[in-house]
């Protein structure tokens, strides 16, 4: 037998695909769900947590769940970004000092200057993905640094994971949601770190494409 939780999400996620309730919608307070299903508020709440995760709904502090317009997707590929539609993006620059996991990253030593980079992707009103982009102060003049001129080689490591609590509350998402963790790090003809770029996309909204080109051996070549 479904359980409460289950049961409530099933007759929610009807009522959004079929367009009862329609996207943009706010649902009613969590309360008023509640004694409308007849259950206790935490099992409410864990309903539309399974929405959540879903993409089916978002949750905006401070003012409600609202139904989610349908997702547009991001493909990543060859260092880029590129959505299925267009979608708008706010930047917010900051001047920080190397520390934590960035030492590393950058080669540079603690408290070395470098700029940080905010890169907050939007669907609508609804934040889509972030980035987190660090570059040694003294590069950063150049403006915003992606795709940066000068860069020799860059290295991609990709993993899935659950979001931070900072980065469920940024981009609305359930904490149980799988992100795309994305770590690109670019260096010039020297070796140096020009730029190193931290990316969190939601598994329901993106993917990454990974293309492998095959040289033809040569007849008679040896084994």
């Amino acid at each position: 037998m479904p359980s409460l939780r289950h049961t409530i999400a099933d007759d929610l996620r009807t009522q959004i695909t079929t367009g009862h309730l329609k996207a943009g919608a706010r649902l009613p307070s969590e309360p008023s769900l509640a004694a409308q299903y007849k259950v206790s508020t935490p099992t409410l709440r864990n309903a539309l947590a399974l929405l959540q995760a879903e993409g089916l709904i978002e949750k905006i502090h401070g003012t409600g769940n609202f139904v989610r317009h349908p997702l547009r997707r991001l493909t990543y590929a060859g260092g880029r970004l590129t959505p299925d539609t267009d979608l708008h993006v706010t930047i917010c620059t900051t001047n920080v000092r190397a520390r934590g996991d960035l030492i590393p990253l950058l080669g540079v030593p603690s408290r070395t200057p470098l700029t940080e980079f905010l890169y907050l992707t939007h669907q609508g009103e609804s934040p889509h993905s972030l980035a987190r982009i660090y570059v040694p102060r003294d590069l950063a003049s150049a403006g915003p640094p992606w795709p940066r001129s000068g860069v020799e080689e860059s290295r991609d490591k990709i993993r899935a994971r659950h979001p931070t609590p900072e980065e469920a509350t940024t981009l609305r998402i359930s904490s149980t949601l799988a992100v795309l963790s994305i770590t690109r790090v670019s260096t010039d003809t020297t070796g140096r770190v020009v730029e190193a770029a931290l990316l969190v996309l939601p598994s329901d909204r993106a993917e990454a494409l990974f293309v492998t080109h095959h040289t033809a051996k040569v007849k008679g070549q040896e084994e």
